[in-house]
């Protein structure tokens, strides 16, 4: 298993949900296989939005992946130290930072909504918009605007991408090596495919 193998199932997989050709999943099977151990190929970042199960729009079954979830997919000090046991410990080659289209953590960011702990966690999307240069009219830089939102996304994916090796000493040494690569990619909640970025 390479890093660009890795690549290449998930883009196989969402490729099979996209046409409704699933593979049969026997999962108990699947339950009895892992009983004893877990060797997930990859590691998903992808946000708590009910539409984005990485499982599903990857077509991957029990034990195949490690799947992180957060509003925003963004990284903090915990979810770094899963993505390290994950790639370290448990031999993932490939950290998908999976956004996607109509986010509400990205809205939410755009629109600067505070809200209890929320504010907090919107916080860290915040220079994703702030990256964003265009439009510069104000009236246009909200969620009323989903080219804006959309943009807004694929800035936080790759700022997300960018700061994962830079904050982990652990995950850079891995990717220098070659032993994996953490790539970004854009999931549409219209027709359920995946950009990888």
């Amino acid at each position: 298993m390479t890093p660009d193998f890795a690549k290449k199932l998930l883009q196989e997989g969402n490729e099979r949900f996209c046409r409704n050709l699933q593979r049969n999943h026997d999962l108990l099977q699947q339950v009895n296989e892992t009983r004893d151990g877990q060797w997930p190929f990859a590691a998903v970042l992808s946000c708590i939005d009910s539409r984005t199960s990485a499982e599903l729009i990857f077509d991957q079954g029990l034990g195949d992946i490690f799947s992180v979830r957060i509003a925003g997919n963004f990284v903090n000090d915990d979810i770094l130290g899963s993505l390290e046991f994950s790639c370290k410990i448990a031999g993932a080659k490939l950290i998908v930072v999976l956004g996607h289209t109509r986010c509400g953590a990205i809205m939410g960011a755009c629109d600067d909504v505070e809200l209890g702990h929320l504010t907090g966690l919107l916080r860290n999307i915040r220079p994703a918009v702030e990256a964003v240069r265009e439009p510069e009219d104000p009236a246009l830089r909200s969620s009323r605007n989903a080219e804006f939102v959309e943009a807004v996304a694929r800035a936080h994916v790759g700022r997300v991408v960018e700061s994962i090796p830079e904050r982990s000493s652990v995950l850079e040494e891995l990717r220098l090596a070659g032993a994996i690569d953490v790539v970004g990619a854009v999931y549409d909640v219209s027709n359920g495919r995946v950009e990888f970025l």
